[in-house]
């Protein structure tokens, strides 16, 4: 137990606790107009992440690591324990066999499902959400999920009310962005609230690589300073990791906050990203509002679709971006 407060204090900034005492249940003044949802929106771009989404094929056994997903078959995980990230925020640490790989690229996500209600005919209605975990891909017996609970959130609520040795329905991975080392120069990412999650990922994957050589910029929008998802562990990744730049900004800046202030600017894309070329590639991922923004949302079939927004105005291709 320890060793797991240990490794989530390296996480977030803030204390951890087993309850959901003191949670805020008030809603927040989100830029572009729609980031109140940002969990809610967050899943449902995860889970139609491009235009040839479909279940992985049926994994064959062979010799190797065992993996405890199935993309066919919901399977249970139960939950080890919780802790505190910030005011609307939970972390949930949920184990397997501890000889086995989760069995996610990155980036990917599962899907997870729990029954909410029953039918007329008194069987169980599943609500579905897919979730990014933000332990590492090649941790054994556990991963970890960072999820904004809302008063309205079904899912986000359900996992608000499990306690240790409660179990969660989960399925995948479903792939979304397929990240090799050294695939371009340079990374730049915009991300807002829970977007986040693939980001770091993909973080993660480069800087713990010694042989890849990936510069990344990372421009991080939230509400305000308190709303900032893993600000810690961010900033020690950047200050151990040379190639690793970290921008953000917030719409209600505190009186002490250095960062920068309001909605990601063209201005902030020009000092915080790489430049438009072919060895760069810019990855975003946050409410409808912030796409919107950004880069434009996905087709209706979920396709990357048509860029827009301030990347587009900056002279980046459609080559050169991918949504989540």
């Amino acid at each position: 137990m320890a060793a797991f407060f240990q490794r989530l204090a390296k996480a977030a900034p803030v204390a951890f606790n087993n309850s959901f005492g003191g949670q805020s249940k008030s809603s927040f003044r989100i830029p572009f107009g729609a980031l109140a949802a940002v969990s809610g929106g967050i899943s449902y771009l995860c889970y139609y992440s491009s235009p040839d989404l479909v279940y992985l094929d049926e994994i064959k056994e062979q010799a190797g690591p065992k993996v405890a997903l199935n993309p066919n078959k919901w399977i249970e995980f139960k939950l080890q324990d919780t802790a505190r990230v910030s005011h609307n925020t939970q972390l949930f640490r949920f184990t397997f066999d501890p000889t086995a790989k989760l069995g996610l690229d990155v980036a990917s996500c599962l899907i997870t499902r729990a029954p909410i209600e029953q039918d007329a005919e008194g069987k169980p209605k599943y609500v579905i959400r897919p979730y990014t975990p933000i332990s590492d891909p090649d941790s054994k017996g556990y991963f970890d999920l960072l999820i904004k609970v809302y008063p309205e959130g079904k899912m986000s609520q359900h996992f608000a009310s499990l306690k240790p040795g409660d179990v969660v329905e989960v399925k995948g991975p479903i792939e979304k962005f397929r990240y090799t080392p050294n695939m371009k120069k340079h990374i730049g990412m915009i991300a807002g609230g829970s977007g986040i999650t693939p980001m770091l990922q993909v973080i993660e994957a480069i800087m713990k690589n010694p042989d890849d050589t990936t510069q990344v910029s990372l421009l991080y929008a939230n509400v305000s300073p308190d709303d900032i998802l893993l600000k810690q562990k961010l900033d020690i990744l950047a200050a151990s990791h040379p190639n690793l730049k970290v921008y953000y900004t917030v719409d209600s800046p505190t009186k002490s906050w250095k960062g920068g202030k309001g909605y990601i600017s063209k201005d902030m894309a020009v000092k915080g990203l790489p430049g438009p070329a072919e060895d760069t590639l810019i990855l975003v991922c946050g409410p409808p509002g912030l796409m919107k923004h950004i880069s434009g949302d996905k087709a209706k079939d979920w396709s990357q679709g048509e860029l827009t927004g301030i990347l587009k105005e900056l002279g980046y291709t459609e080559e050169m971006v991918y949504k989540f």
